[in-house]
């Protein structure tokens, strides 16, 4: 009996964290945000402590249910949703590590990627969210950081769609291709 208790243990411990992120709002906080090609976007957030899960998608269009062939002519940008455990990770440090993925001040897309899909956008779910988005925003643009001003929009969040199983985890699943991808969009 004992040894089937250990057996299962990780097991359970394994179905608790999945079981908490879809179905406890107290527990985990979910962030979306739009930094360009969504692959160059996974990696830096899925690799921090208090990350739950990274998952590449589409937002902010008008078209229902968007694919990659469509999205954006509906107007979507492509994004990440991160589900996170603030008692590890807060929303503020989930924003630092985003300034560093992206040129907040590029209004036609990101490096390489160029329009509307590719831009630069925090979505925020609360009041609290849109608080620490704009205080860091006005951060960034007075950090001297950047020659222009800081136009990434700060919006309150639209329906999430996931992008096609192929686009997730990209940088895990093709990591030669990922890396000349990234290195050549000048990231």
């Amino acid at each position: 009996m004992l040894l089937a208790g250990l057996l299962f243990l990780p097991l359970l411990f394994a179905a608790d964290k999945a079981f908490a992120g879809t179905t406890s709002p107290d527990r985990y906080r979910k962030a979306i945000f739009a930094g360009g090609c969504f692959w160059c976007m996974e990696k830096p957030f899925a690799k921090l402590d208090g990350v739950i899960s990274v998952t590449a998608g589409y937002s902010g269009g008008s078209t229902e249910k968007p694919n990659y062939e469509n999205y954006a002519r509906g107007g979507h940008l492509e994004v990440i949703q991160i589900i996170f455990d603030p008692a590890v990770i807060g929303f503020d440090k989930l924003l630092e590590v985003y300034w560093k993925q992206v040129d907040p001040t590029d209004s036609g897309g990101q490096f390489a990627d160029r329009g509307h899909s590719y831009t630069t956008a925090i979505f925020y779910y609360d009041e609290n969210q849109k608080t620490l988005a704009e205080k860091s925003k006005a951060e960034t643009d007075r950090s001297g950081v950047f020659d222009k001003p800081v136009v990434t929009p700060i919006l309150p969040v639209q329906p999430f769609f996931p992008a096609e199983e192929y686009h997730q985890d990209y940088y895990r699943k093709n990591p030669l291709r990922y890396k000349f991808y990234r290195t050549g969009s000048g990231r």
